[in-house]
């Protein structure tokens, strides 16, 4: 897991574009999601970290986004009731 705030913008661009990071989420809120996602464009800097894949971040107990990964999250919410 990467912090937003622990690396500088074009290191992560850099990342992006290689495809080392995959997945972004909330660590305040313990959602990931895909890096295009409009609700995660929208998060604080601070709050914004970075997986290189999923299950990384499925490890570290983030649930999926119910925007932009609505499958996964309908299977995480029905698993978790």
């Amino acid at each position: 897991m990467i912090q937003h705030s622990e690396i500088s913008d074009d290191d992560l661009r850099s990342e992006i574009k290689q495809q080392k990071i995959s997945f972004g989420g909330n660590n305040k809120l313990k959602i990931y999601g895909t890096l295009s996602c409009t609700s995660g464009k929208k998060m604080k800097r601070e709050n914004r970290v970075f997986f290189l894949t999923e299950k990384e971040a499925i490890t570290n107990s983030f649930r999926p986004c119910g925007h932009c990964m609505k499958q996964k999250y309908q299977k995480w919410k029905h698993e978790t009731i």
